[in-house]
């Protein structure tokens, strides 16, 4: 009997997307799409190799179905079996060669070529950082949005297109992240959501045992003795020779007895013992819960009266010849500080034109380190960035001209049009564009002053989250695909302006890019001359 040929082969370059491995693919939407389409040529591969396991073990199947039937007759008269000459010759051939044919198709690894793709791709995999990360953002959206666990596990967001749960394996991993960073708050949390999610008869891998262990110890940490006690005692019913348990249930024993005797004699004691076991979320600053209210679109409301000065027009750049016969529509967002949105200001092509050529060149956004002056990674900002020149698109170069004619400022002294996407939770928390005085050789090296205005294209919709806020007088701009803010960062004086301490917030759902001008010092001198006051 000869057997067929079963090959197995994918195309590796259906699954190599990239030229080169990225890094921190948690910090941007965009790079994270690649991973989809690695993912899928993976399936494509699997299956195949599944497709080839199942021919293989066909074969096997036809080859023993065969030989059941002919060993069957065979054995009842093996004499006249073998009596035909025929017969003779098949079963030394079979024997011979056949069976050590059969033999090396059963040793046949089928799956070379699925382990080679996918040794190739491991490269381009995320790493723990990523997984961290993308966790990490998880827990920043929950205190942002004020969302519950529960809410988050059932993938009940708002805008979303493609639902998606968290197992209870998820949850325990969530927790064990927290738990490494010591947030023990957020350890009780998604430890908690585990379980309940476990005693619904959810079928998981995920060990209520090291649930209870983690949460257990998480709840002690923040104080409430009586529920870790509960909690060992849960534990050490699945498991009474817990060893980690049994010591914990005896320490929190003795804990509790010295506790009990110290109030009696002493109610005082027992008043503090009540402050400290009570169980508080972390405590934030007043600036980063304005922050987190503007971001939920709960930040303050002006009053009739100054939304009276609010307005839209139709804007000509101050009879800019480009814009006299076509001016732009234009509307006031903020008062003080004044942040002006203009409307249909840049064309879907364009943004697709600036999206392509950033895309290769987005890395992890960087911030201005005051101590040292240089510029590194933070994880206050989480998105990817990329510079563009006027020189290498005229598209770019067109934006660069549209700036300069609607704003009236030089663009010739500004930074390179910057382009950034967010990544999962992607956010900016609250900081300045300008250089204060604490900070004098910021722009040094671009010999171009400091940092005079804002211009900020917004080049998508988000379907949740993903304001840009100004905490200081709690305003909120969100993002509308094809529009662009613009405010001042300076006083004409050359002060800087306190109240435009602003922050992008975390994209909840959603796929955010923008892109911004910073327009410097350089070059305004008579386009916008200072006044004799410091602060006008």
């Amino acid at each position: 009997m000869a057997f067929s040929k079963i090959w197995y082969t994918v195309a590796l370059g259906l699954l190599l997307p990239f030229s080169y491995a990225h890094t921190d693919f948690f910090t941007s939407i965009g790079h994270m799409t690649d991973l989809i389409n690695t993912e899928k040529d993976l399936v494509v591969s699997l299956k195949d190799y599944i497709k080839a396991e199942e021919s293989k073990l066909e074969q096997i199947k036809k080859w023993a179905e065969k030989l059941d039937q002919l060993t069957d007759t065979a054995t009842k008269d093996p004499e006249g079996f073998l009596g035909h000459p025929v017969n003779a010759f098949k079963l030394m051939k079979r024997l011979n060669t056949e069976w050590g044919e059969l033999e090396s198709l059963v040793l046949k690894d089928m799956s070379d070529g699925f382990i080679s793709n996918m040794t190739i791709q491991r490269q381009f995999f995320p790493n723990d950082e990523d997984q961290t990360g993308a966790a990490k953002a998880l827990l920043r959206l929950q205190d942002t949005y004020n969302l519950d666990t529960d809410t988050l596990s059932r993938g009940n967001l708002p805008g979303v297109k493609h639902k998606s749960f968290l197992t209870a394996e998820d949850c325990f991993e969530l927790g064990k992240i927290a738990y490494t960073e010591a947030d023990y708050y957020h350890t009780e949390l998604w430890m908690e959501q585990a379980l309940k999610q476990l005693d619904e008869g959810e079928v998981s891998s995920a060990d209520k045992v090291y649930i209870l262990d983690y949460l257990s110890y998480a709840v002690y940490q923040q104080g409430d003795l009586s529920k870790a006690m509960m909690l060992t005692k849960r534990l050490l019913e699945l498991d009474p020779e817990h060893q980690r348990a049994n010591g914990n249930m005896k320490y929190f024993e003795y804990i509790m007895a010295k506790e009990k005797e110290a109030n009696r004699s002493s109610t005082d004691s027992e008043d503090q013992t009540e402050k400290e076991t009570e169980v508080k979320k972390k405590d934030y600053l007043p600036e980063r819960r304005k922050y987190e209210m503007l971001c939920r679109g709960e930040g303050l409301k002006m009053t009739p009266r100054r939304q009276k000065r609010l307005f839209c027009r139709y804007y000509d750049g101050n009879r800019n010849p480009r814009y006299i016969l076509g001016p732009v529509k234009q509307e006031d967002e903020w008062d003080k500080p004044r942040i002006v949105r203009f409307l249909d200001i840049i064309s879907d092509e364009e943004i697709e034109t600036v999206k392509e050529l950033a895309k290769p060149r987005l890395s992890r956004a960087t911030v201005h380190d005051p101590e040292t002056g240089k510029l590194t990674t933070a994880h206050y900002r989480v998105s990817k960035s990329a510079w563009l020149s006027g020189y290498e698109s005229p598209v770019v170069s067109r934006i660069n001209t549209r700036i300069q004619d609607l704003t009236g400022l030089d663009v010739s002294t500004a930074e390179e049009l910057q382009v950034a996407n967010y990544g999962v939770g992607g956010q900016y928390e609250p900081h300045f564009d300008f250089a204060r005085a604490n900070e004098p050789d910021a722009f040094k090296e671009l010999g171009t002053g400091n940092r005079i205005a804002t211009w900020l294209f917004y080049m998508s919709d988000v379907s949740a989250g993903g304001a840009t806020v100004f905490p200081e007088v709690g305003a909120s701009v969100w993002p509308k695909k094809g529009t662009a803010v613009f405010w001042y960062n300076l006083f004409p004086s050359g002060e800087g302006d306190y109240s435009t301490r602003h922050a992008a917030c975390p994209v909840l759902v959603g796929n955010k890019w923008v892109s911004n001008k910073w327009l410097h010092e350089r070059g305004q001198e008579f386009r916008r001359p200072c006044t004799l006051s410091e602060l006008e």
